[in-house]
């Protein structure tokens, strides 16, 4: 059975809830991670890694609960670092240390916990990795970017968020990479997530290379690399500015490699620790005029960077927004960069994307190859700018850049596509304009702000709506040509305003039965049932051993393909924005279809016969108990999920027991009812009530014996009482649930037998209702083994995957048609009744008002 990423990630952030509390993120993360690497290599059985007797995760099994285990584990994880020439790599958390860990049974414990936690059957990895899909590689990203946020400001900066290392690798130019033996170095490595996303898109593979100044940081690079099967990258520890370790033996000068990619800690004050700028023996600094400030290193790492690539070499560096714009030394040594001709490109991030700062940064984006080495006023090199600041998605107290905003910033970028707004090539002679100076910061050249929403004086007084709004809506014109002036005609005498042909509460009905906009409609569902017939041949097609990543990969540019307003014949496609229909498919993707696709990496389609029930783990004491969750909400499919195994084969039944549930609500409905009615003080229910108001059988029982004592000693002769009964009789025949008489006596008894009939047929109800979910859990339970392959693949497919793909773009077409309604009823009411006729119904109430007032006799 295959591993869930969902289920391996909770399984991670359990461990960590071992450690957490003696220790913070920024120390536990050390243990965590090499048991980590110590089970995954367990596990794999790699032969380039030897693994003695002895030496292994499964050797420390043997270990629990004994009082000695933090030894124990020390002993077998140095003999295997030995033996791998790890020592100082995964030798530096101790597990015997009392500090960290506790003392006595609370280490013990606590140890013993984490091993078990590792031993579970979804951190088995011999058996559970997608070929060619890095899920383990995953995993440790997954744990690196919850530590870093739990680390807090001062802790956090060992690690470049995933989603930005995608876009520096990308937009590098590393997809070009020709052999092996290319080289990609990063001098501040942090724990290598950057590299590796680089080295991850080298299609022949590439030799990996990185300084990392702090020695646990660096030990988690070196793990990073064995876990993304990079062991023979090189990771040296030391500073990078004052000693880097990348030398020519026969020069001593720098080694250049074909590729860097860089994060450094942003405006680092110590950069000159160790080293004379002037009398740099490496010659980073020649020929720039200046040299760094003293207290901000920013311009000396990008140097740095720049002097370690070949003639033909590109990079990508983070850098903060200030190295764009700040002056003294540093405009000297940024124009000189720029007549070089070194910056290929600038892109602009969202502020509060880095852990340890809330800051905006930027990409700039070097390339020796195409550089430029002198300015002419006449020359077309430019540098091509984006400001991708305003795509991101909140995520807890930081933000992150989506699936669409990466892809949107990579296609623009590496196809030089301006967009108005967004993206521009910027030429050097704009550039070097006196009015610019070298100035690089974005906004000077991208306007990226939205034109302010103005009110029209003219309009607020004679009426008519300003026509730079509807102009300001020409996207929607292009799709609907003669929507326009079916809504719309040009005020007399007044051509730079419009008025509606229509009454404002039609405006919906008028837009929404236009021919062109239910024609636009359907072409926006031929578009959908395009993109989804291909995708279901292609997907049925799949099947055991197949590549998640990849897969999903060729289904999403599919789907971009389709939308993209360029292949489409009409201008439909251009009221829709497709990286957001892409992140559609990307969110399901995260949610569900990559559990999925992993479960046919692993198993095929057979996995969709398979249902389990849920176990839930609840601890009393130190004792942890597994309960299963009976009923058919405790059951769960493999790759069909109960529900829709019930929507397609089992509709009948739900709907009966659907049937039975509203039923049930409406005898709680009349409960409830009585209970507001007759539940107040003194109220004809309120002997039946517990002290929270609620009625229980017990109670009303209680309640129906008390008033039945009452009225058997009651001195009424029995005639009367008779002709009393009688009375109340005939009422509740009439008015079951309404006593006319609440404070009289008699009353009470017939009303708690309404109550007691409505409980006595609700519970029935209730019977019913758990009689016919247990046979319909049967009916699940037996139907999944029968169903063939090819049913499956229908359900999994079409029923699941496409249905819910169909709904959420469904609901985006629908957005669209909203928006351009919201804003024509928001322009019609805004300018719906002039000042002036604002002015005579304002007078017009004031007398009517002041008369009223004087016919009261009211003075004022």
């Amino acid at each position: 059975m295959a591993i869930k990423k969902s289920e391996l990630y909770s399984s991670l952030w359990t461990s960590c809830d071992e450690l957490r509390g003696s220790m913070d993120a920024s120390q536990y993360k050390d243990y965590v991670l090499v048991m980590l690497f110590l089970k995954y290599v367990s596990d794999k059985k790699d032969p380039l890694v030897e693994l003695r007797e002895g030496t292994t995760f499964y050797d420390m099994l043997h270990h629990r609960g004994k009082s000695d285990i933090g030894d124990q584990i020390n002993k077998i994880i140095g003999e295997f670092a030995k033996n791998n020439n790890l020592s100082g790599i995964i030798t530096e958390a101790d597990f015997n240390d009392d500090a960290k860990l506790g003392t006595g049974k609370e280490k013990v414990d606590r140890l013993t916990n984490l091993l078990n936690i590792f031993n579970k059957p979804e951190l088995n990895f011999s058996s559970n990795r997608a070929e060619g899909d890095d899920l383990l590689g995953d995993a440790y990203e997954y744990l690196m970017r919850h530590f870093a946020t739990e680390s807090g400001k001062s802790k956090g900066q060992f690690l470049t968020p995933s989603e930005v290392s995608r876009v520096m690798a990308k937009v590098v130019g590393i997809a070009n990479s020709i052999s092996q033996s290319q080289s990609l170095y990063d001098p501040t490595s942090g724990t290598g997530s950057l590299l590796l996303k680089a080295a991850d898109l080298a299609p022949y593979g590439i030799t990996i290379y990185g300084q990392e100044n702090d020695n646990a940081t660096r030990a988690l690079a070196v793990m990073n690399m064995w876990l993304h099967n990079f062991a023979d990258a090189e990771i040296k520890q030391g500073n990078t500015m004052a000693t880097p370790l990348f030398t020519n033996d026969l020069t001593g000068e720098l080694k250049q490699f074909d590729y860097a990619v860089s994060n450094p800690p942003f405006s680092y004050k110590a950069w000159m620790n160790g080293l004379d700028p002037k009398n740099d023996i490496y010659k980073r600094f020649e020929g720039y005029d200046a040299v760094p400030p003293n207290k901000n290193g920013d311009y000396a790492f990008l140097l740095h960077l720049i002097k370690s690539l070949k003639s033909k070499g590109k990079g990508c560096i983070v850098m903060p927004l200030g190295v764009l714009f700040r002056g003294n030394a540093e405009a000297d040594i940024r124009k000189k960069i720029i007549k070089k001709g070194y910056i290929k490109g600038i892109i602009g991030l969202p502020p509060n994307l880095f852990y340890g700062t809330g800051i905006a940064a930027s990409l700039i984006i070097i390339d020796k190859e195409n550089a430029v080495q002198t300015l002419h006023a006449t020359s077309p090199q430019g540098i091509f700018m984006i400001d991708a600041s305003k795509g991101f998605i909140k995520d807890g107290n930081k933000n992150r850049l989506r699936e669409q905003d990466i892809h949107k910033i990579v296609d623009t970028f590496n196809n030089q596509i301006e967009i108005p707004k967004y993206s521009r090539l910027i030429p050097i002679t704009e550039i070097a304009d006196p009015k610019n100076d070298y100035n690089l910061n974005i906004p000077r050249y991208i306007d990226s702000q939205e034109p302010e929403d103005i009110q029209d004086i003219e309009a607020h007084l004679l009426g008519g709506i300003p026509k730079r709004d509807i102009e300001a809506l020409e996207n929607y014109w292009k799709v609907y040509p003669s929507l326009k002036n079916h809504l719309y005609e040009t005020v007399a005498n007044r051509p730079e305003y419009y008025q509606l042909n229509i009454a404002n509460d039609e405006i919906k009905n008028a837009i929404f039965n236009h021919p062109e906009f239910t024609a636009f409609g359907k072409l926006m569902d031929e578009v959908f049932t395009q993109w989804k017939t291909e995708t279901i041949a292609y997907t049925k097609a799949l099947d055991k051993g197949l590549r998640p990543r990849h897969e999903i990969h060729i289904i999403s540019e599919n789907l971009l393909k389709h939308y993209d307003p360029d292949v489409q014949t009409l201008h439909a496609t251009s009221l829709t924005d497709k990286y957001t229909i892409f992140q559609h498919l990307m969110d399901y993707w995260a949610e569900t279809m990559q559990d999925d696709f992993y479960e046919l990496a692993a198993d095929g389609w057979i996995a969709g016969n398979e249902v389990k029930r849920i176990e839930k783990k609840t601890k009393k004491g130190d004792k942890e108990i597994v309960k299963q969750i009976a009923g058919i909400e405790g059951l769960e499919g493999r790759l069909i999920p109960p529900t829709l195994m019930i929507q397609e084969y089992f509709a009948t039944e739900q709907k009966a027991i659907e049937d039975l549930e509203a039923q049930s609500e409406t005898l709680n409905a009349s409960m409830e009812e009585l209970r507001d009615e007759h539940g107040g003080e003194e109220g004809l229910l309120t002997n039946a009530m517990d002290d929270k108001g609620k009625i229980s059988k017990a109670n009303l029982a209680k309640a129906i014996k008390e008033v039945q004592t009452l009225h058997a000693t009651s001195p009424l002769s029995a005639p009367t009482l008779q002709v009393q009964t009688l009375q109340v009789q005939t009422l509740h025949a009439t008015s079951p649930l309404h006593p006319s008489s609440p404070n009289e006596d008699n009353e009470e008894y017939p009303l708690l037998k309404t109550y007691k009939k409505l409980m006595d047929d609700e519970a029935d109800i209730q019977t019913k209702i758990k009689t016919a979910k247990a046979e319909l859990e049967k009916k699940v339970i037996a139907q999944y083994p029968k169903l063939t392959i090819n049913e499956i693949k229908t359900v999994v497919v079409e029923k699941k995957w496409m249905a819910n793909m169909e709904q959420r773009i469904r609901t985006e077409m629908d957005n669209i048609s909203h928006r351009l309604t919201g804003r024509i009823k928001e322009l019609a009411d805004r300018y719906e009744t002039p000042m002036p006729q604002l002015t005579i119904d304002v007078d017009a109430l004031t007398a009517k008002v002041e008369n009223h007032l004087k016919q009261m006799n009211f003075k004022w």
